[in-house]
């Protein structure tokens, strides 16, 4: 038996029928060169044979003197987690994505081990997909996306690959790097280890300059009081999956015409695709969008340590020019992380907990709707950059899905796939409406800024 750690133990209080707390990934295969017509259905009878089921996808919740517990589950019923479905024609993207829409939003049984693998037939062009969810209290996004990399392979010779269930056997990958995580945050405004008091004289003369710097200019105020929004409203259980790739070539051409990150780009791509969507429905805030935004501090020459932080990052969705945006973005970005680089990572951690502090109170109880600390979350998962194969069948794309939760509606998370940068929107499908058109209108901010810097 192994006790599930504070966090795990959060992720199990916050879900409620409106707000499952599972994160799951969607994966786009070419079939292999010369497969018969039938072959997703020779390969879902494959796949119902692997009845080896390695950690953590064998381990069920139990209770011990009240206190959750992991235990291998004896009794584990692989039919139930390993499901083989067909899309309804015409089996186009757009029917891929309301499938996943209505699978994520449904909560787990808690009476297994929780998670599912659905394999996926029926689509266009001899593609089938593969969609996995796993509760966020047995494993985190990022350990998920290492796992699904890890069972694939950049050789499409190579066969007998196994499913996600049954990698080989390696001890827990470690969860985020604290400072990258709002729930990591949030249980260290619980206590602190002596490690950490001893942080407090720099986090606190750092949180001063913070709020100094905040007294003089108006914009950086922001980041402590972000505008309320449709975005940040109590939700329902049914959610809205979005998925889309965009050319990696592009975004790194307005990079070099910026002068800036990546993260900066996708960061305004984002900020120019909500600016649309509010004023669409005329709910466009006259104060800018803050975004919670987990960066890494690496700097060129640095290659050790715990160097990620989270950034309230302000979108300035009040400003019409594209390239201005950005370089605001990035000047923000900049700033952020010029703080982060001189303090330790305890500092950061404390840091980045007691600046979010607002926010982890309204979120875990509602009852500070005034302390609107971020009205969105934007996070970049790096991913593989070649191409990947599973016994011969080839990726041809890899889209997280997230959480939404109540007064947080719309999670955007995007990873990088050969060459391409993979957004995958997750929102309640009530209190956002026509989510799906926000793929337009990221496009529309990629545009925009190609040709405000004349590409």
């Amino acid at each position: 038996m192994k006790p599930l750690s504070p966090t795990d133990q959060l992720f199990l209080w916050l879900e409620k029928r409106q707000q499952p707390m599972h994160v799951g990934g969607l994966q786009l295969f070419s079939f292999p060169e010369g497969a018969p017509d039938d072959y997703v259905a020779q390969l879902a009878e494959e796949l119902r044979q692997k009845f080896e089921v390695t950690p953590p996808f064998n381990q069920r919740l139990s209770y011990k003197l009240g206190q959750p517990m992991w235990v291998e589950d004896e009794h584990l019923d692989l039919e139930h987690h390993f499901r083989f479905e067909a899309l309804p024609t015409p089996g186009r993207i757009r029917e891929l994505l309301a499938f996943v829409s209505a699978e994520h939003s449904h909560l787990m049984d808690r009476e297994r081990p929780m998670w599912e693998v659905h394999l996926i037939e029926g689509l266009k062009d001899r593609q089938f997909a593969i969609y996995t969810k796993v509760h966020h209290s047995l494993v985190d996004g990022v350990s998920a996306m290492r796992m699904a990399t890890r069972m694939l392979s950049d050789n499409p010779e190579d066969t007998g690959l196994p499913p996600i269930w049954d990698l080989p056997r390696k001890t827990r990958p470690d969860r985020d790097d604290p400072a990258s995580s709002l729930w990591h945050s949030i249980t260290h405004l619980l206590g602190m280890s002596g490690k950490q008091l001893g942080t407090i004289p720099t986090v606190a003369k750092e949180l001063l300059k913070t709020i100094n710097q905040a007294r003089k200019d108006p914009a950086y105020d922001s980041i402590f009081h972000a505008p309320r929004s449709v975005l940040n409203q109590k939700i329902t259980g049914s959610r809205r999956f979005a998925a889309q790739s965009y050319c990696l070539t592009r975004i790194k051409a307005v990079c070099e015409a910026y002068g800036t990150t990546i993260n900066d780009v996708v960061t305004a791509m984002c900020a120019s695709a909500l600016r649309t969507y509010l004023m669409n429905q005329d709910a466009l805030p006259e104060k800018p969008l803050i975004a919670f935004v987990p960066v890494s501090l690496h700097r060129d020459d640095s290659t050790e340590g715990n160097q990620v932080g989270v950034i309230l990052a302000n979108l300035h969705t009040d400003e019409t020019n594209a390239g201005e945006r950005l370089l605001k973005i990035h000047h923000g970005m900049q700033e952020a992380k010029d703080r982060y680089r001189h303090m330790s990572p305890e500092e950061i951690i404390n840091y980045t907990a007691l600046t979010l502090a607002p926010a982890a109170f309204h979120l875990l109880t509602g009852m500070a709707p005034k302390w609107q600390t971020f009205n969105v979350v934007i996070s970049n998962v790096p991913g593989p950059s070649k191409p990947l194969y599973w016994n011969g069948a080839k990726l041809e794309g890899m889209y997280p899905v997230s959480i939404a939760m109540d007064r947080l509606a719309l999670n955007m998370t995007l990873t990088s796939y050969n060459g391409q940068v993979e957004f995958g929107l997750i929102g309640c499908r009530r209190t956002l409406p026509s989510l799906q058109r926000m793929l337009d209108y990221l496009e529309d901010g990629l545009v925009e800024l190609e040709a405000a810097a004349g590409l």
